[in-house]
């Protein structure tokens, strides 16, 4: 498999460069050379395939024989050996469950299969590995779980002070032996960007083995598209159009999403459904990309100023015509501000008695708009399990949001973080020492 970097598309590597390395050195990110549609069979029998046939199949069929097909099929099976189930609401309404991990969120399909990834290109290094790692909320404790004594490497996560939820902090403060924590005094945008410098740092790169555990990994990407194939497998037979409405920070997500409709999947739309942090909406709107500071929602996993992924958005564009023209043809943007997200969770508890974060809430309210237009068959992402964000929750719906026993045994743990500003020297400095 040979990648390219979105700023050179001469710069080409092979995959274990690519998923060591992380982020290349102009700054750009990784793509694949080629994404090849999966053979006509593949859908034919869809409904008939495991999750773990059509992760093997789909990774395979990037991947190629890069990887020895057993080494292969051992790191996907590791990756979804828990279910991505899908609950219908309506006919032409579906919730696609991605919270079934040990993080309870949709990335430890990521952070699983980078993991065994990174491990088995790892074997016989003598230099220890460390994972720099930026979250908003979900990605830190889906790495720190899915790394946690992984032989060989060592993993530090950065957050922003106050900015997660308490569920949230404890997964990603409370394992300590190679997972390290600081706690940044900051936003998203400003741990991302310490984890890109450091990246960029030629100086501390030639000291240390750095790669990225952020959806800037084209690792995160590849496992993120499986489920998508997995819930068109559960929505079938259908004879309307497709659309999958998708809660959208830095858009790793809506990305692993486009793979699978390059390789075939036949998908109509994709909904880019955001908080006020609307920068791709506002995009698709206006054809201007305006990065911003992002600002603090209930959605937290989604407060993105600066979607990384935007660059491979734009690279899987290009072409004929303008990239703003192309985008808009595949994908809708949406925006909803907090109150409009409680009123959502409020409609979906009312009407179906089924409890949804305020991440997929907002994807619901995107796939309800859209509807009023187009008469499709929706697939809202359900990116994260309600209980990580029980204060949001508890005041939506005037209950005591139950915690499953996984995330209520986090909460009499002490939480160990570093704490830091948004510098960059002090950063450097600790990663050196």
């Amino acid at each position: 498999m040979k990648l390219y970097s979105t700023n050179d598309t001469s710069h080409i590597v092979d995959l274990k460069t690519a998923v060591l390395k992380g982020l290349p050195d102009d700054n750009g990110l990784y793509m694949p050379c080629k994404i090849k549609p999966l053979d006509k069979s593949f859908y034919t029998e869809l409904g008939n395939l495991s999750f773990e046939e059509i992760a093997f199949q789909v990774s395979h069929q990037l991947i190629g024989d890069y990887i020895p097909a057993s080494a292969l099929r051992s790191i996907t099976d590791s990756t979804v050996n828990f279910a991505a189930p899908l609950v219908k609401l309506e006919d032409n309404i579906s919730i696609l469950e991605l919270f079934h991990g040990p993080s309870m969120a949709f990335k430890d399909f990521g952070a699983r299969f980078m993991s065994q990834l990174m491990a088995y290109f790892n074997r016989g290094e003598n230099e220890e590995l460390t994972i720099l790692v930026a979250t908003s909320g979900d990605t830190g404790g889906a790495v720190a779980a899915g790394f946690y004594d992984t032989p060989g490497i060592n993993v530090v996560i950065l957050y922003p002070s106050g900015k997660v939820s308490d569920i949230q902090e404890k997964q990603l403060t409370t394992l300590g032996n190679n997972i390290r924590a600081i706690e940044i005094d900051g936003t998203f945008d400003d741990c991302q960007a310490l984890v890109k410098r450091a990246f960029l740092d030629k100086e501390l790169t030639s000291h240390k083995r750095l790669s990225s555990a952020n959806s800037i990994n084209i690792a995160r990407l590849i496992p993120q598209s499986f489920y998508y194939f997995e819930a068109f497998k559960q929505i079938l037979p259908t004879l309307k159009p497709v659309v999958f409405s998708i809660p959208s920070g830095n858009f790793g997500n809506l990305t692993a999403g486009m793979i699978a409709k390059i390789m075939g999947l036949p998908v109509a739309k994709f909904l880019a459904a955001t908080n006020t942090n609307d920068i791709i909406p506002n995009y698709l709107e206006t054809g201007e990309y305006s990065p911003r500071p992002s600002t603090r929602t209930i959605s937290n996993a989604m407060d993105v100023g600066d979607p990384s992924n935007y660059k491979r958005l734009a690279d899987m564009f290009k072409g004929d015509g303008s990239t703003w023209n192309n985008m808009k043809e595949m994908l809708a943007g949406f925006k909803y501000n907090d109150a409009a997200t409680l009123e959502g969770i409020k409609e979906i508890y009312s009407k179906y008695e089924y409890i949804m974060d305020p991440h997929g809430a907002i994807g619901y309210l995107a796939l309800l708009d859209y509807q009023k237009q187009h008469d499709v068959c929706g697939v809202v992402l359900e990116t994260a399990h309600p209980a990580k964000f029980k204060d949001v929750m508890d005041e939506a719906l005037k209950f005591d949001t139950p915690i499953p026993k996984k995330l209520l045994s986090l909460l009499g743990k002490d939480k160990v973080a570093i704490q830091m500003g948004g510098g960059y020297e002090e950063f450097r400095e600790f990663l050196l020492a």
